[in-house]
């Protein structure tokens, strides 16, 4: 019989072909001795880890680690997830800095020193616990071969050391739960002098060592032996990596300004035993082992009882684009006066017939992915800070096609088009209003709140923001809604100040409100790491800054999501990774559930709308700067992770 031409002989099959299996390791980062820089008080340590490409051996950027005020031997809360080929050499750095100010440049931070390691090389050591020296400038790895050579770092001594970096790695779990828990406590040792305590948690799961690594704090209750702590939550691999019964030890301290913070006492728990809820069992004697050998009437340091606790499911992006959600790209583009005449090729706007300018950059790349989750592919386009003809009024939310009831343009190209038209029609002019384009959107996204849309903003600009105070406003109302904004900076302005509306540290307010979630990511013009700048057309060896915060939004809200292609447990991807896992606010309880098979309305759990969502549109702004060819960058959507799929991606071109 004949074998049919679209049929593979057997012969044909290639066993390596096909995709390398990985394996997902979470790296957890703690230091010791760290050098001092500080005067008054002690350094504010942060880590940045790079990856190092395969082919082109360019160091990019992983991810950051929080900041730790005050201590020369941090215990990172912040993880770094990362794929685990066990055939590659997967090299490592591992940069400490010293914060002196809220600024994304690490050039403008103190430099304390730097370790290279392999991923191998952790997941090798003994409990897959590495410890290695930190030295300033006393190597690097050669951008070309790979090999170390002598190089003298961002201050210091060369090959000076300047304390321990210790890295430890875990296996992760496919466990997809995200647990939601409130702890207060009662009858707290007092341990300042003139006033009580400032008490808060610090739960570390235990290892197979004996040791334990660190998974989430609290925050600080200030001046009481009675705190209640806010509600958060954690995922539960962050937890025990779903080991239901491993050991999870929770000490308490009294905080101190100066970082030398008071130990009160600890308690042991499971996961198993938390899930009961708040209970008898769930109520903990701290216990200070010290005092406990000491004083023989010694009975407790107080009691910490579990007030609540549930466990939800965390959905992904793929759940939510199977579940019928759309995606509504909306872009807004600066035509203020300080990007030049659009007629000098010094400008931003210059309309070169060889390479597009750095608006069209970002649009196209940004946009040529995120159409494809938008069924109707018909984009609102808008301009802000440019006098209209013919009267010459200045607009902050004109439409670039000049139709005033409807500013879609059909596809990618219909906005190039629309966006070349105006700058031929418009004068430009300033000043720099976002408020306007974020309101503008906002009521778009308000009038569908069902879970079936979710609105994405891009401003690309070029300056410092003038209207502060009305963009907080709009962000801080925009924040309960299902969409996001994405600001990216081009030129060579100072964007330090805009940074402060992106609340991956300290959450937007405006008038005394509080945003219900972190809805803003800026990307500021790409920045090596030590302040050397480069223009989006060369960012080849570049990755920027990446990851969207993903913090707590309204209790109790509720998106029902569109009838839509049902998934079942095999077919969904993997959980999103979770850089944060464990640290500062909480992740988001809106209720977006996506349509699984199976599932009884009664029996569906609240999960995180639009987290997935908000983290992968999110990161397709961020590698625009980087070249990937097309197919590569769509492939980012389908990565668990945003961070890791371009950390992959990125090592594959």
């Amino acid at each position: 019989m004949e074998q049919p031409e679209d049929m593979a002989s057997l012969s044909e099959f290639d066993s390596l072909a096909g995709s390398i299996p990985a394996t997902k390791v979470e790296i957890t980062v703690s230091c010791r001795n760290l050098l001092d820089k500080d005067m008054f008080s002690k350094s504010d340590p942060l880590c940045v880890m790079y990856t190092q490409g395969m082919e082109n051996k360019q160091w990019r950027e992983f991810g950051r680690t929080e900041v730790i005020d005050n201590t020369l031997n941090p215990d990172f809360v912040r993880k770094f997830i990362v794929d685990y080929f066990f055939e590659e050499k997967q090299n490592l750095r591992f940069d400490l800095y010293d914060v002196d100010s809220k600024s994304p440049d690490l050039s403008k931070h103190d430099f304390l020193g730097q370790a290279f390691c392999t991923l191998g090389e952790i997941v090798g050591s003994p409990g897959s616990r590495l410890e290695k020296p930190l030295t300033i400038g006393a190597f690097s790895l050669n951008s070309r071969t790979g090999k170390p050579m002598p190089a003298v770092s961002n201050g210091g001594v060369p090959g000076k050391k300047c304390g321990t970096i210790i890295l430890s790695a875990e296996e992760l779990s496919n466990c997809r739960d995200v647990a939601t828990m409130q702890f207060c406590a009662n009858k707290l040792d007092k341990k300042d002098f003139f006033g009580k305590s400032d008490p808060f948690l610090v739960f570390y799961r235990s290892n197979e060592d004996g040791t334990f690594t660190i998974c989430h704090k609290t925050e600080v209750m200030k001046n009481t032996l009675n705190p209640v702590w806010q509600t958060f939550s954690i995922p539960v691999r962050a937890l025990c990596n779903g080991d239901y019964d491993r050991t999870i030890k929770v000490e308490v301290y009294d905080w101190d300004r100066d970082g030398s913070h008071d130990f009160i006492g600890e308690f042991t728990t499971s996961y198993r035993e938390l899930a009961r809820g708040q209970s008898q069992f769930n109520i903990y004697e701290v216990v200070n082992p010290k005092k406990k050998m000491k004083k023989k009437k010694y009975v407790n340091s107080g009691t910490v009882t579990l007030l609540s606790f549930a466990v939800e499911s965390e959905c992904t992006f793929l759940d939510y684009i199977k579940g019928g959600t759309q995606i509504n790209f909306t872009v807004a583009i600066d035509f203020t006066a300080s990007n030049g005449n659009p007629s000098q090729s010094t400008s931003l706007h210059y309309m070169s017939p060889y390479q597009l300018n750095a608006y069209a950059l970002a649009l196209t790349a940004v946009g040529e992915i995120i159409q494809h989750y938008d069924s109707d592919k018909m984009f609102p386009a808008l301009g802000f800070g440019a006098k209209l003809p013919p009267d010459g009024r200045v607009s902050h939310e004109f439409p670039l096609n000049g139709n005033q009831e409807n500013p879609s343009c059909c596809g990618i190209d219909g906005i190039l088009e629309a966006y070349h038209r105006s700058l031929r029609t418009v004068q430009l002019y300033g000043p720099t209003n976002f408020a306007p384009v974020v309101t503008h959107v906002a009521r778009n996204a308000a009038a569908v709140q069902d879970g079936s849309q979710y609105s994405v903003l891009l401003i690309i600009t070029d300056g410092v923001i003038s209207d502060m105070a009305q963009t907080k406003e709009a962000i801080v109302n925009a924040a309960k809604l299902p969409m996001s904004i994405i600001i990216v900076g081009v030129g060579q302005a100072e964007f330090d100040a805009m940074v402060e509306l992106d609340g991956d540290d300290v959450r937007i307010s405006s008038r005394g409100k509080l945003a219900e979630r972190d809805i803003v990511q800026v990307k500021p013009r790409p920045c090596l790491p030590h302040g050397k700048f480069k223009s989006p057309s060369s960012q080849a060896d570049l990755t920027p800054p990446l990851g969207a915060s993903l913090v707590k939004g309204p209790e109790g809200r509720h998106w029902e999501p569109q009838s839509g292609p049902a998934t079942t447990e095999g077919s969904r991807s993997q959980s999103s990774a979770m850089l944060c896992s464990g640290l500062g606010p909480p992740l988001s309880h809106l209720g977006h559930t996506p349509n699984i098979a199976g599932a009884q309305p009664e029996a569906r759990t609240l999960c995180q709308p639009f987290l997935s969502l908000q983290a992968s549109v999110v990161s397709l702004v961020l590698v625009f700067f980087c070249p990937l060819k097309a197919e590569a960058v769509s492939l980012l959507l389908l990565q668990p992770s945003p961070r890791i799929g371009i950390a992959r991606l990125t090592e594959s071109m």
